[in-house]
């Protein structure tokens, strides 16, 4: 790896860490960029996925105050979302990487308009809690337990597999499921989003081939980058930001399908 290539690639990091902490689908930056330099399908993913978890953690750390009172749920789901990311892992490296390169462009596109329908999901969310509110506050139970149980292996599967924009797809799941506000249902997304990474990155640290100068450099990039977003980035036109992410999608996959 040439001084030009590392520093690209953590710059990509940093850029992936800006955006989570903002908009979501880093990924969508860093997985490109690997795939730019020649890095075959499978070794980026698996890399990005390892280098991206630090990421995760601190997202998840950030939104401690959030998460008071939610330990005894999310140790629950927590146990599906490794049993999902286990699976999803799995699947990464037991089929052919043939069948990556044609699963994953659709995944990407997935990623994409899930993305751009973020700011929609969060104001519909945001909307029934406060009609909620207006109402007497009153809360339903969580009947649905074993639906979003099933949701989260689901969404884990997807996580372990490929997982841009996974945190976009868990903020959906949990908000169709649980009254609770935004803010605490995007504390939970973070934690189970780490969870979901944090285990399939044991699985290929043990089973895979991964980068380990890749994984090093968007671990401390993202790292970097998430500070700086969070600090910054709201400043940013959201908008821009979707749309950029977009079309850095839409490129990877034409990419992964035709070249």
């Amino acid at each position: 790896m040439g001084p030009g290539e590392a520093v690209a690639i953590l710059g990509a990091g940093a850029a992936a860490g800006a955006v989570n902490a903002v908009v979501g689908s880093g990924s969508l930056i860093t997985f490109p960029t690997l795939l730019a330099f020649g890095y075959p399908p499978v070794v980026a993913n698996v890399s990005n996925n390892v280098g991206l978890v630090s990421g995760n953690i601190s997202g998840a750390v950030g939104y401690r105050r959030e998460l008071a009172g939610q330990r005894a749920r999310l140790v629950r789901l927590a146990a599906f979302a490794v049993a999902g990311s286990i699976a999803g892992a799995a699947a990464l490296l037991s089929l052919p990487s043939s069948s990556f390169k044609l699963i994953v462009p659709a995944l990407i596109l997935i990623a994409c308009v899930l993305v751009l329908v973020q700011p929609w999901l969060s104001a519909r969310i945001a909307a029934r809690r406060a009609a909620a509110d207006a109402a007497g506050g009153l809360r339903r139970p969580e009947h649905a337990s074993p639906l979003l149980a099933a949701g989260v292996v689901g969404s884990a599967a997807y996580g372990g597999y490929f997982g841009a924009a996974q945190g976009v797809l868990v903020i959906g799941l949990l908000g169709s499921f649980l009254d609770e506000s935004l803010q605490r249902i995007n504390g939970a997304k973070n934690v189970l989003v780490a969870v979901v990474n944090g285990t399939a990155a044991l699985v290929y640290i043990i089973f895979a081939h991964v980068a380990w100068l890749v994984v090093l450099l968007i671990a401390v990039g993202s790292t970097l980058g998430g500070i700086v977003g969070a600090r910054y980035g709201r400043r940013l036109p959201p908008l821009a930001l979707r749309i950029f992410v977009v079309v850095i999608g839409v490129i990877s996959a034409v990419k992964l399908i035709f070249f």
